[in-house]
């Protein structure tokens, strides 16, 4: 029998790419893509789509049964900087979702969840170079308020009812397929649009605010991989770091400018500046690679060569 997969969140920045991929190894009849909305893109008309409320149990319900569900991925959430404009919806969407989907589990209706932490988890005291697996985690915005509160009760639920949960924190993740998300580490992706349209990006962060970042082609590939591994190498399930890469934005303005050499870059940081800094600069994990061999592919170098022919193949 095919596994068959549920996502939940489908159109978002992650969702549409995850979506992709796993129709391409499970088949496209055997992964359901949802989200709240029905919106013209390739992953609501290249495959099965549900309109779904992440915030409705019986809708999500309904669909488990109806598609006989055995992997739920729920990428619906409200991001750093929108969810600071919204703190009740975007703790009620963060929070209330993810219990819909645990209980599910805990019912023995689905066998595995795959729920996204961020590196939004920790806090202005937290060690920012090569951040720790475990440590202080004081996160100060909603976002990563709801994303400690959610790894804690992932690991609860499998601790206490055995559920097969697992999750990995992911850091700022720059993707040439989907626009910005409304996250403070956007602007690594909105800057390879201006470069190649307008030859100058107005930053909205400091030109040495260094934050971890990844391909998303990196992102899927351990999304997937953690997915597959085996239960007994999964032995954390609050959530892993992940890590591939840490630069600011004068070091990738440099390396576009490689490619681009009349492109250039002012900083007029705004909000956003606040929660960045309250984040790490870098992060160790170990972990991941010890526990369930991941291994990254894409270095700044190698990011940007690629988001760049894309972006230009895409604009011709």
């Amino acid at each position: 029998m095919s596994t068959k997969i549920l996502i939940i969140g489908a159109c978002g920045q992650i969702g549409t790419e995850l979506t992709e991929k796993l129709r391409k190894i499970y088949g496209t009849e055997n992964v359901i893509a949802s989200d709240i909305r029905k919106l013209n893109i390739d992953v609501v008309n290249s495959g099965p789509f549900e309109v779904v409320n992440a915030l409705d149990f019986n809708q999500i319900e309904h669909l488990v049964e109806v598609h006989q569900i055995d992997e739920v991925y729920l990428m619906a959430a409200l991001l750093s900087a929108t969810a600071e404009k919204n703190p009740a919806f975007a703790w009620d969407l963060n929070m209330n979702s993810l219990f819909h989907v645990l209980n599910l589990a805990k019912a023995g209706k689905i066998k595995k969840i795959f729920w996204p932490s961020s590196i939004a988890v920790f806090g202005p005291t937290t060690p920012k170079e090569n951040t720790p697996q475990y440590t202080i985690m004081e996160p100060s915005t909603v976002y990563g308020i709801s994303k400690q509160a959610g790894e804690r009760w992932c690991e609860y639920y499998h601790n206490i009812f055995g559920v097969d949960v697992r999750s990995i924190r992911y850091p700022g993740l720059i993707s040439w397929s989907s626009p910005p998300g409304g996250g403070t580490t956007d602007y690594a992706v909105d800057i390879f649009h201006k470069a190649l349209s307008d030859k100058t990006y107005e930053c909205f962060l400091s030109s040495e605010t260094k934050m971890p970042m990844m391909y998303m082609d990196d992102a899927i590939a351990a999304t997937i991989q953690i997915m597959q591994a085996p239960a007994d190498q999964i032995k954390i399930h609050s959530s892993y770091n992940l890590a591939a890469m840490s630069f600011t934005p004068t070091e990738i303005a440099a390396e576009i400018k490689k490619h681009i050499p009349e492109f250039t870059i002012t900083y007029e940081p705004d909000f956003r500046q606040k929660i960045a800094d309250s984040w790490p600069a870098s992060i160790d994990d170990a972990e991941a690679r010890k526990d369930w061999e991941w291994k990254h592919e894409f270095d700044l170098e190698s990011m940007t060569k690629d988001m760049l022919k894309n972006l230009s193949a895409e604009k011709a």
